[in-house]
């Protein structure tokens, strides 16, 4: 099937990292006209300043990532814990918050967040990105249940263990100790495609609809496994 989002404009945001750049060339594929912002927002207002950049959007790409800096719990500052939010958290909120007045003035909509499977299992030395990815998560479930009222889909995509620049860049990937310690928690006992993400970010920017508020595992397995 080809140009299954043909018209659509669609809003990538941070479209330079992370799963931005395969996302955005999967839709751009097939037919959507994509803005590809590479702000890296900060804070409430700044996600509220990219969304009024671009106005009114048929779809919102909330990709959003900071690099990982593992720390033990009692070794995690407020520095690194506020920079966490303020990158991963409260973006979102005006991201989404400023978006979804332009979808309901249109009668319809798709917001996908690009969040992470991390909380839904949690990572040892990583608890405050944990945190930050899990109120994500939660933000886009309420926010696809109230939303759905409005015709507008929100859901999210909750990866792990998904090759991108950001987490899984090239080095670590071709690490033979991280791979064997992959294999044995990722039942799919392999690194994911980039383009599985892209994937499911064009299924969800197109067919899918009676699924409001749904945080999809792409993780190979690893959010079963204990």
């Amino acid at each position: 099937m080809s140009g299954r989002v043909e018209g659509k404009r669609i809003l990538v945001t941070q479209a330079d990292r992370f799963m931005g750049p395969v996302i955005a060339a999967r839709l751009r594929s097939e037919g959507a006209d994509v803005i590809e912002d590479i702000t890296a927002p900060r804070g409430i207002d700044g996600g509220r300043a990219v969304a009024e950049r671009h106005g009114a959007v048929d779809v919102l790409v909330a990709n959003l990532a900071m690099p990982p800096h593992p720390s033990l719990i009692d070794e995690t500052t407020d520095a690194d814990w506020h920079a966490l939010f303020d990158a991963l958290v409260h973006p979102l909120m005006g991201l989404v918050g400023t978006t979804a007045r332009f979808m309901k003035a249109a009668g319809r909509g798709r917001i996908i967040g690009m969040t992470s499977a991390a909380p839904l299992r949690g990572i040892p030395k990583n608890s405050a990105y944990c945190a930050a990815r899990g109120a994500q998560n939660a933000y886009l479930r309420a926010a696809g249940l109230e939303l759905a009222r409005n015709n507008i889909l929100v859901c999210a995509i909750a990866q792990n263990y998904v090759a991108n620049d950001t987490y899984y860049p090239p080095g670590l990937t071709e690490d033979e100790r991280f791979l064997e310690r992959m294999r044995a928690v990722v039942p799919a006992a392999r690194i994911g495609d980039p383009d599985e993400t892209a994937s499911l970010a064009l299924f969800l920017a197109s067919e899918a609809g009676f699924m409001p508020g749904q945080i999809i595992p792409l993780a190979g397995g690893w959010t079963t496994t204990l």
